[in-house]
């Protein structure tokens, strides 16, 4: 078994009976990346020495029989996104190419902890703000089953790394299906999971009210021991909840007896690329064939996800990056010093920012602005709760919901440059989920005719990862989709 090709549960078992050291899987991760990061594009940054001195000492405690922690030495790449001491953090904007934090994210004391070792920091759409990791100011990070194709995005570049092999595991985040469109584009596993399961303490803010951190994994086993390393209770997040963190990765394996699980027929519409729609028919056939029974469900308000996400993440994308000012955080435009200070502030937030980035800081501004707050971003928080409503209500008939990740494939790098609504449209099934603050899962089933992977969405209530992962997983042992890797050597 090769690294490269070895699913972390499988690694974490090598490692944990001794057959090989945390080096050995470092090093073999750091050389995939030499050969495959250049074409790919998936890395910010690269810590080899300190991802090698962290290997070695997880490997003296074995040695020393010292309890190690759950992730034993498996490396891990993190979107560039969360804070990292003493480790650049730049988000893909040119706002904070210089910005090194003084302390750690939650997220990332918590892969410390477990004895994770980390790799690097990946590429994304600046600010987390996008589809298709285009919009990153260091440059695109490319599908590694097409390179002339996005991997999606936001977390692009983490999604890109596990499905190319250069990680056993990623973090990413998801504010409105940046962890599950991308994991759907490459390939691979991706669970965003409920609001507040997660720490957000250290997290550079997009949208406050929707944002999570998650795994992204080759398997679904994985992607629940990378869950169950970050998840937990943490009082620096005002929005963190106080809930068990249950061993997903040991009640994985246990099949859902008589599941339910609920389709929207209104996600099948004339918009959806019929090859997806097609792996989606047939996953649910998988499905039906262990036992489990589909149920029409009914969600009238997500017709309106798209509008009512676009009012309510750019209203807290404006409020989130005012600080970016040349003042308080971040880049300081040339010749500031001799500049009237709103000349200081335009200047440096027109040279700090990318396109999308002051697109949505314009559309949140104009939202929360006098006279159109009431037209706009209040109605929008109404017709949140009405999609929560819908979902709660659905979750009373089904114990999931399942449908596409995505209406079309990945699409060719700069295809819709000049039509940012089109990309806008491309996460119509998963904004949902963000805007309720419920679990969503991204499992491979399928692939196109062109050779491009598919997702399937799996949706479930608040805090139930568990019934999602178990779900996820009985699909997985059923179907091969989730071993395919793209043949880049």
């Amino acid at each position: 078994m090769s690294i490269a090709g070895a699913t972390a549960v499988e690694l974490l078992s090598r490692l944990q009976q001794g057959d090989i050291s945390s080096v050995e899987v470092t090093t073999g991760v750091l050389e995939s990346i030499d050969r495959h990061d250049e074409s790919i594009g998936a890395f910010l940054l690269v810590d080899r020495d300190g991802a090698l001195e962290q290997a070695e000492a997880i490997d003296l405690k074995r040695r020393e029989g010292r309890a190690v922690g759950e992730l034993g030495g498996l490396p891990v790449a993190v979107k560039d996104v969360l804070c990292t001491k003493d480790v650049p953090t730049t988000c893909a904007s040119r706002m904070l190419k210089s910005f090194v934090p003084p302390y750690d994210a939650h997220v990332i004391e918590q892969l410390k902890a477990s004895d994770a070792v980390l790799i690097g920091k990946t590429n994304m759409d600046e600010f987390a703000m996008g589809s298709s990791t285009e919009n990153s100011a260091i440059g695109p990070t490319r599908n590694p089953w097409d390179t002339s194709r996005i991997p999606g995005g936001s977390s692009g570049g983490s999604a890109a790394a596990v499905a190319a092999g250069m990680v056993p595991l990623a973090i990413g985040t998801d504010t409105g299906g940046s962890i599950r469109q991308p994991a759907s584009f490459c390939g691979v596993v991706g669970l965003k999971p409920t609001y507040g399961r997660v720490s957000r303490y250290g997290l550079v803010a997009f949208a406050s009210s929707l944002d999570q951190v998650g795994p992204l994994a080759s398997d679904v086993q994985s992607a629940a021991l990378l869950l169950q390393a970050v998840a937990g209770y943490d009082r620096r997040d005002s929005t963190s909840v106080v809930a068990t963190v249950p061993p997903f990765s040991e009640r994985v394996e246990i099949p859902l007896d008589e599941l339910r699980i609920g389709i929207v027929p209104e996600h099948f519409s004339d918009g959806l690329d019929p090859e997806i729609a097609s792996a989606v028919h047939a996953a649910l056939d998988v499905y039906k064939s262990l036992g489990a029974k589909i149920v029409d469900v009914s969600l009238p308000h997500s017709k309106y996800a798209v509008a009512t996400y676009y009012l309510v993440a750019p209203s807290e994308a404006s409020s989130n990056l005012a600080r970016y000012d040349g003042v308080h955080y971040g880049l300081r435009a040339a010749g500031a010093d001799e500049m009237k200070m709103v000349d200081m502030y335009s200047a440096t937030r027109g040279q700090g920012f990318g396109a999308e980035v002051k697109r949505r800081i314009l559309l949140g501004t104009y939202a929360l602005s006098a006279g159109y707050y009431d037209a706009y971003y209040l109605k929008a928080l109404k017709v949140r709760r009405l999609i929560r409503h819908d979902f709660d209500r659905a979750f009373e008939s089904v114990d999931v919901i399942a449908g596409p990740v995505s209406p079309r494939l990945p699409f060719v790098i700069g295809e819709f440059e000049d039509d940012p609504l089109a990309v806008y449209l491309s996460d119509t099934y998963t904004l949902g989920a963000n805007l309720a603050g419920i679990p969503g899962l991204s499992v491979p089933a399928g692939m196109s005719e062109g050779g491009l992977p598919i997702g399937l969405q799996l949706l479930a209530p608040a805090f139930q990862e568990e019934r999602l992962l178990r779900a996820g997983r009985m699909f997985e042992r059923e179907t091969q989709w989730h071993t395919l890797r793209p043949g880049l050597d």
